[in-house]
């Protein structure tokens, strides 16, 4: 088997920001209906989401500091919300 040695093709940033809301439209469906309350369903779903993108981006082979937007990126993005998150939920005092 042969592994590709060529850089993944960049994507256009409107189909990453598309793919992000998606996504968060289908975290906030999923902790809505959470157990343990909306904060705190949101804010594991983000950290899975974390994850997920840095496993995408390693086997994807994407760059950190590329030009374009990739996984990366994304991971930022939920890394801030989860944070914002977690301050919320620990502003609340639940």
């Amino acid at each position: 088997m042969l592994i590709p040695t060529d850089k993944p093709a960049e994507r256009p940033a409107a189909r990453v920001l598309l793919r992000v809301v998606l996504r968060l439209a289908i975290l906030i469906l999923f902790a809505t209906f959470g157990r343990i309350g909306f904060g705190r369903s949101l804010a594991a779903l983000l950290w899975m989401t974390m994850i997920l993108c840095a496993m995408l981006a390693v086997l994807r082979r994407e760059g950190v500091f590329a030009a374009g937007l990739n996984h990366w990126d994304e991971m930022i993005g939920y890394t801030a919300l989860f944070c914002a998150a977690m301050a919320l939920i620990q502003s609340s005092g639940n």
